[in-house]
């Protein structure tokens, strides 16, 4: 469903393919879509831009969805600072743009305000409400603001050359030391 950023998708068939993308219809996802699309119109077609997403909780799944914009292709970086917002940038400058719910603006829709501050459980959401509210309020609720990312955050550093671990025999970025992480106690799993 990638758009280009003149496109404009609607509602429905966004509900759908969010669906089918994260497992359900998500608010954070749909919010993201209209947050996705209000970003998306500050680039002209063929610009190379990127994304920097301040939350890895169901936005990362909207900016996969309607861009090219991947964890994959390094593309969208997820720098979990706890906030609800996005930024697309030029990936040469670091220009762009941050887009953001303003709490202001969501208080005046209940549901979504419940489900925005947190002030309901999932289960006591009434979810057909809540997505209703996203849908009438789209990008109502929605805040911009330029914004120049810093050059350590979207230069590509290559990981250089590559070297064989001596614990566990795998390949790793030689400049991390004389053995992979994972073999130098980083591992995330049990021995």
């Amino acid at each position: 469903m990638k758009k280009e950023p003149s496109s404009l998708f609607s509602f429905e068939e966004y509900l759908k393919e969010a669906e089918a993308f994260h497992g359900f219809a998500a608010p954070g996802l749909l919010v993201g879509g209209f947050m996705v699309r209000k970003a998306m119109k500050h680039f002209p077609p063929g610009v190379l831009y990127e994304v920097l997403c301040e939350t890895s909780k169901c936005l990362p799944d909207a900016i996969q969805l309607l861009t090219p914009c991947t964890i994959g292709n390094g593309r969208l970086r997820i720098i979990s600072l706890g906030r609800f917002a996005l930024s697309f940038f030029n990936k040469d400058t670091g220009s762009g743009v941050r887009v953001f719910p303003n709490p202001a603006k969501v208080e005046s829709w209940p549901e979504l305000n419940a489900w925005y501050m947190k002030l309901k459980t999932k289960h006591e959401q009434d979810l057909n409400l809540l997505i209703a509210q996203i849908k009438q309020a789209g990008e109502e609720i929605l805040e911009q603001q330029s914004v120049r990312v810093k050059p350590e955050v979207y230069r590509k550093i290559s990981r250089g050359p590559m070297a064989l671990c001596p614990v566990c025999g795998e390949t790793y970025p030689a400049a991390t030391g004389s053995s992979c992480l994972a073999c130098r106690g980083e591992s995330p799993y049990v021995a």
